[in-house]
């Protein structure tokens, strides 16, 4: 079967404030969407065509706005991760340019800016969702692995920064499981202190 990648739709929605720091990334202004009808979940999922998933590059992140669409999310980054760990970055518009300098996807660069917009993100998501696909993961692997925490190949922090979960102290993992540091980074903490002792068994 063929998988193509459409062209990207999407539209703005009215807000009274937007934090500068918002506007900062994606340049929108007040005055842009003054007219817009607020966002409303609702209408975006009405608009979206009938699908076996949602798909984001942190579903996380969309989820949290779109609520319960009432099918599966797939979200590129946890994938990517898992498929693609020695990227030299896992960001949306980073892992596409890194793709496509391995020559595993073709982007047409009209569609993919401006950057930080809904529909040149979406377009630059699906190639990578495409990418994945024909890289062996599975609609099923990959719905799994959203449900999971993200599986950093190394630690991405402090004083191991780069340094691989097999190669790193048993102290430091430790101390990482009961510190305040992210879900994330404590799960594969303790995924490769089990994996140790699993060894010693």
């Amino acid at each position: 079967e063929t998988k193509t990648v459409s062209d990207p739709v999407s539209w703005l929605c009215g807000a009274d404030v937007i934090p500068p720091e918002n506007r900062a990334v994606h340049h929108i202004t007040v005055a842009d969407i003054a007219d817009r009808e607020p966002f409303d979940p609702a209408s975006v999922l009405a608009a979206v065509p009938i699908a076996a998933c949602m798909v984001a590059h942190n579903s996380e992140f969309e989820s949290a706005f779109l609520g319960d669409p009432g099918i599966p999310w797939i979200c590129t980054y946890k994938s990517a991760l898992r498929v693609w760990p020695d990227a030299p970055s896992h960001s949306n518009v980073a892992l596409a340019y890194w793709l496509e300098d391995h020559g595993l996807i073709t982007l047409d660069h009209t569609k993919t800016v401006p950057t930080h917009r809904a529909g040149p993100d979406a377009y630059v998501t699906a190639h990578i969702l495409k990418a994945l696909f024909e890289a062996g993961a599975t609609g099923k692997d990959m719905v799994t692995w959203t449900k999971e925490p993200a599986l950093f190949p190394r630690i991405n922090f402090g004083k191991h920064k780069g340094t691989e979960w097999k190669d790193a102290p048993a102290s430091y993992l430790g101390w990482m499981t009961g510190s305040d540091l992210s879900y994330d980074l404590k799960w594969n903490a303790r995924r490769e202190i089990e994996r140790r002792n699993g060894e010693n068994q």
